[in-house]
């Protein structure tokens, strides 16, 4: 599969940069298809992926950074949110539904990624840190996809 389009962008591990995150990427994904409720779900997607980054990845260390590429393809849109932090020890586990490292966190991060998008790969490796790539099916406007 050959993207479409590419954006990648690096930000500080600060709980203020998870807006950004949504806003670029729903920005980014305009020039798909995207209903409404699509936007959303993408927008919840990625605040949960950042989040988890800078929560869990980097135990909100504020002087990391957070790597988010964004890429469209003809079948829809690949999300990837890369950290260098703690990594997951067991990944199994940290998807399952109310599960959190955080006492203070509800454990639903991962659920809502899996809920809204198509395909979630979760790759962690503890001490060096985790990626995670979410894809969306869908399609891009008339024109440009006449284009391709």
């Amino acid at each position: 599969m050959k993207a479409v389009n590419c954006c990648s962008i690096e930000f500080h591990s600060i709980a203020e940069n998870v807006s950004f995150a949504r806003v670029a990427v729903a920005a980014f994904a305009s020039q798909l298809d995207c209903t409404l409720p699509e936007l959303e779900e993408i927008k919840v997607a990625v605040s949960e992926a950042v989040g988890n980054a800078i929560i869990h990845g980097y135990r909100k260390q504020t002087d990391k950074t957070v790597r988010l590429t964004v890429k469209i393809y003809k079948e829809g849109l690949e999300i990837i949110v890369e950290d260098s932090g703690q990594g997951i020890d067991d990944i199994d586990l940290a998807m399952q539904p109310a599960y959190s490292t955080d006492p203070e966190r509800m454990g639903l991060g991962f659920v809502f990624m899996q809920s809204f998008s198509d395909r979630l790969r979760v790759e962690s490796t503890p001490g060096l840190g985790t990626t995670v790539t979410m894809f969306k099916h869908i399609g891009i406007r008339g024109a440009k996809a006449r284009a391709n």
